[in-house]
């Protein structure tokens, strides 16, 4: 992550550790020992982060593979398709998307005289997407045994297409299902702020004795819970 992106992580981790202890144990101090815990939110995030961006990495790059289908086909060479396919990306994502950044990287390696099968391969590895390392053997062994490039290409487009759609067709039909788990996540918050607003002082027991202090951990206890269960059922791998 990028500065940028940590301060707006931190920032909403900030906030919403802020929502906790003020409906959970309504504690300035305890919100301000906890405080790091809030800078910290972007850590918590990484996984789903690193997951978004493997999906989107997955697109831009069945989006590559056809761009570089379309060059061998034009009578390209392997180095030159790719090249041209840094172009096409470029203009479709602009130049600071994942997959040109990658491609620029490749062709700067082939530059250096490095074997177009590493600077390849490094990049199957450093992608961390199964797709692209599965692409890369099967590319590599093609070309070095002269196999059929253009339908081992075009075959792999395919298949990350038909993943991809599945992916999306998953999404769409649990959408529903998604907006009824941030709506159920709000309903304990509203509640606490729709009676502190029309009854004034109703929960301070809640907040002022032993008890109440341990009924409202263990409240939050199950709404964290709760909330993990949730996210785990929503989350269906292709």
């Amino acid at each position: 992550m990028g500065k940028k992106e940590w301060l707006i992580y931190s920032a909403q981790g900030v906030l919403y550790l802020a929502l906790l202890t003020f409906v959970f144990y309504r504690s300035m101090g305890l919100f301000l020992a906890v405080l790091p815990v809030g800078f910290a939110y972007p850590l918590v995030l990484r996984k789903d982060l690193k997951k978004k961006r493997l999906e989107t990495l997955a697109k831009q790059f069945r989006d590559a593979v056809l761009a570089v289908s379309s060059g061998l086909n034009a009578g390209y060479s392997v180095e030159n398709a790719f090249s041209a396919s840094l172009t096409e990306m470029e203009r479709v994502y602009g130049s600071d998307a994942m997959i040109c950044t990658e491609i620029r990287l490749l062709l700067s390696k082939v530059r250096l005289n490095r074997t177009f099968e590493e600077a390849f391969g490094d990049l199957a590895v450093r992608s961390g997407l199964e797709d692209i390392r599965n692409f890369a053997e099967v590319f590599l062994a093609a070309r070095r045994s002269g196999g059929e490039l253009m339908k081992i290409i075009s075959r792999t487009a395919d298949i990350i297409g038909e993943k991809i759609r599945i992916q999306e067709d998953i999404l769409t039909a649990t959408a529903s299902r998604r907006l009824e788990q941030r709506f159920m996540s709000a309903i304990p918050f509203l509640i606490v702020f729709y009676i502190e607003l029309t009854s004034p002082g109703f929960f301070g027991i809640l907040y002022t004795t032993l008890t109440g202090r341990l009924l409202m951990t263990v409240c939050l206890a199950v709404f964290l819970a709760a909330q993990a269960v949730s996210k785990r059922i929503l989350e269906i791998e292709v």
